[in-house]
């Protein structure tokens, strides 16, 4: 399994329109006396049930990265249901494969605004800048991956993380003994190079000095590479690589005898990175946006309950994107409640951006939806690989942009 190049939120942005919203047939809903109360005519709505769209890759580039975001659907979806939905209605969807493609992307999206009339859009893509512009035109609420930068442009557009936090990672970097560090990348795509630079400042904000290192396995030694980053004086690695790369470059590290005291990558927390790659990226640190599995808890244990009883397809609760799909539908779900009996498209946008505690039921620290739009999250848990790389181990609670921690 190729393990996907890391350039942005998640590691997931890629490079690799028209979506027409639809009314419905008009839908009573029942007041307290059991009469009719309201005409309820927004799309997706009907007397019983709520119908939304899903949108992620099942095939194409990076889709076993994304694979588990359906089961985090599943999970929470299944949890409201078996709660007695919202209002008194079931929540379902309707899900599309984009294929990691923006043209096909577009499609899905028109078919499922305008063909399925689907109140909503629960979004797991890296590939839905061409389609941004006409859910925004046309009121369609969307929660999901912030995995491109547009996605902060347009107020109907939701998500309760919009960035990594290169300042988190150097805080993270400098208080594990780090005097330099190298920033190992594939490629030369302008948006990795802008977040190499974006780490760079970051890391000599806090006093640490840092080299960009270009790595392409086809062409370029590990071992080589191990020993020119020694003789510069370095011992930190930031991965914005594959993390094949990292490892590669880790384990030739370690060949060399190069003291590294801090290694970060951006994504992979996940146990089938264990099972893959675990031994060869012992030590490694991750941020995590969220509360860490290992962490347990009141919150851990109703997700992984959820996951077990509603998506026992995912192969275990403990995935960090299946988390992640898991908090956007419970977004959603937030939003719903708040738009009341009758919901309309924009009651819903109204409604969830005036919320400024969510907290997804204790699995995230609270966040303001009114005023994250954007911004990178201010802190993280980091997690670490242990030495025998069978197993994550909690090194910080929280590691803060400001430098406090926990």
């Amino acid at each position: 399994m190729r393990l996907c190049r890391q350039t942005g939120l998640l590691g997931m942005a890629a490079a690799v329109l028209v979506a027409a919203s639809a009314g419905c047939s008009a839908t009573s809903t029942v007041d307290s006396q059991g009469g009719a109360a309201k005409i309820c005519t927004s799309p997706g709505v009907s007397a019983d049930q709520i119908t939304l769209g899903f949108v992620y890759p099942d095939s194409g580039p990076g889709s076993d990265a994304l694979s588990s975001t359906r089961a985090g659907v599943d999970a929470r979806l299944g949890l409201a249901n078996e709660q007695g939905g919202v209002h008194g209605r079931r929540i379902t969807y309707d899900w599309r494969d984009d294929a990691t493609s923006l043209t096909q992307n577009v499609q899905v999206v028109t078919s499922l605004v305008h063909d399925e009339s689907v109140f909503g859009l629960l979004t797991a893509s890296v590939t839905m800048g061409d389609s941004m512009a006409a859910l925004s035109a046309d009121g369609v609420p969307v929660v999901g991956l912030a995995a491109e930068s547009s996605w902060s442009n347009y107020p109907n557009m939701f998500s309760f993380v919009y960035a990594d936090s290169p300042e988190v990672v150097a805080q993270y970097v400098h208080t594990s003994g780090a005097v330099r560090a190298g920033i190992v990348i594939t490629g030369d795509a302008p948006s990795t190079l802008q977040l190499a630079a974006r780490y760079t400042s970051a890391l000599e904000a806090v006093g640490i000095a840092s080299e960009s290192v270009p790595f392409n396995p086809a062409v370029d030694s590990a071992t080589q590479t191990a020993r020119r980053l020694a003789a510069a004086g370095v011992n930190a690695l930031v991965g914005l690589s594959s993390l094949d790369d990292l490892a590669a470059i880790m384990q030739a590290a370690h060949t060399t005898g190069m003291e590294i005291a801090a290694s970060v990558a951006l994504s992979g927390y996940d146990q089938r990175l264990l099972a893959a790659k675990g031994k060869q990226l012992a030590g490694v640190s991750f941020p995590v946006a969220f509360r860490p599995f290992e962490s347990g808890g009141p919150a851990i244990d109703r997700y992984r309950q959820a996951m077990n009883a509603f998506a026992p397809q995912a192969g275990g609760p403990d995935q960090q994107l299946a988390m992640f799909a898991y908090i956007y539908t419970d977004m959603f779900l937030r939003g719903l409640e708040l738009a009341g009996s009758c919901p309309t498209r924009q009651g819903f946008i109204n409604a969830l951006r005036g919320v400024t505690d969510y907290d997804a039921g204790g699995l995230i620290s609270p966040v303001s939806l009114r005023d994250n739009v954007g911004k990178p999250s201010p802190c993280s848990a980091i997690v670490q690989i242990n030495p025998a790389g069978d197993a994550f181990d909690v090194v910080r609670q929280r590691v803060c942009a400001d430098g406090t921690s926990s």
